[in-house]
């Protein structure tokens, strides 16, 4: 999907959006990309008849509130609405259109093109297509390592752990024989390097001392890899320490800045009692 070019806070948002809608929808979401101007995302859609009325009653209540009166009616049209890709796409471009036009003071249509979609077999298929859409970064030339890269699949694996179970990672490979959740996604990284690593004619690949360096290791991401993944909590903060420290700087620059709001302290993933605030000088 192509539009205007989307910065790094954008992205946040539409990553922050998509995680919302699929929350909503009936949708299991197996990967993604958000680029510079236009996004990837793997989904797959339940049918329609496989939502019961009491799970769509709960998800039409977390998402407009209690107060919503859910009528027989009003479920049998949110069953064909919550099952649909296009009303799911449509959700997130238009969401996405009123946050770009209100922020930049613009109007109008956000992106160009309607979406194009396609269907795809579980399997060697979809883990290659999975591979194709982690590896958009790598192509660009903007990171050298898939997961180094935020708004990507690998990189929400590898920088959040998957918060909030919001990646399914149920690729349909039987061959794979795994349960375990951190060894399938090690296999896919591997499959990703491997893949990335080869030559396509679009693009840049994945270069082959990082390859061998990853084989080393078993393709496992380490804890001290982990953390540094994290790390860009440093960047993004003006703050961060302990809940105490973050909340007393806070307070002592709390007038200067002309708030009287009280500032939400975000848990840095993966180091315990490590708290982060953003930027003072931003919202």
């Amino acid at each position: 999907m192509q539009g205007l070019p989307i910065k790094d806070k954008d992205n946040d948002f539409l990553l922050g959006l998509i995680k919302k809608l699929s929350q909503f929808y009936f949708v299991d979401v197996l990967g993604f990309a958000l680029m510079g101007n236009h996004f990837h995302l793997v989904i797959r859609m339940y049918p329609e008849s496989d939502p019961t009325d009491d799970e769509i009653k709960e998800r039409l209540q977390k998402y407009y509130g209690d107060e919503l009166n859910v009528t027989g009616v009003l479920i049998s049209d949110y069953r064909k609405r919550l099952t649909n890709l296009g009303a799911y796409v449509k959700d997130i471009k238009q969401g996405f259109t009123r946050y770009f036009n209100k922020k930049y003071g613009r109007r109008g249509f956000f992106w160009g093109d309607r979406f194009k979609s396609m269907i795809v077999q579980d399997g060697l298929s979809l883990v290659n297509l999975l591979a194709y859409i982690d590896l958009n970064p790598i192509r660009a030339g903007i990171v050298k390592k898939p997961e180094d890269y935020r708004w990507s699949s690998l990189g929400y694996h590898a920088q959040t752990g998957n918060k909030d179970g919001f990646l399914s990672i149920d690729f349909g490979l039987k061959e794979w024989n795994e349960l375990d959740h951190k060894e399938i996604v090690r296999k896919y990284r591997q499959f990703v390097y491997e893949t990335g690593a080869v030559d396509a004619g679009k693009g840049k690949t994945i270069d082959q001392k990082v390859v061998e360096k990853a084989r080393k290791k078993g393709y496992k991401i380490s804890r001290v890899e982990r953390f540094r993944y994290r790390c860009r909590y440093f960047t993004d903060s003006g703050v961060i320490g302990g809940k105490d420290f973050v909340q007393e700087v806070f307070d002592q620059v709390k007038h200067l800045l002309g708030s009287k709001d009280e500032r939400k302290f975000t848990p840095v993933g993966g180091v315990e009692g490590l708290y982060s605030m953003k930027r003072l000088g931003q919202t």
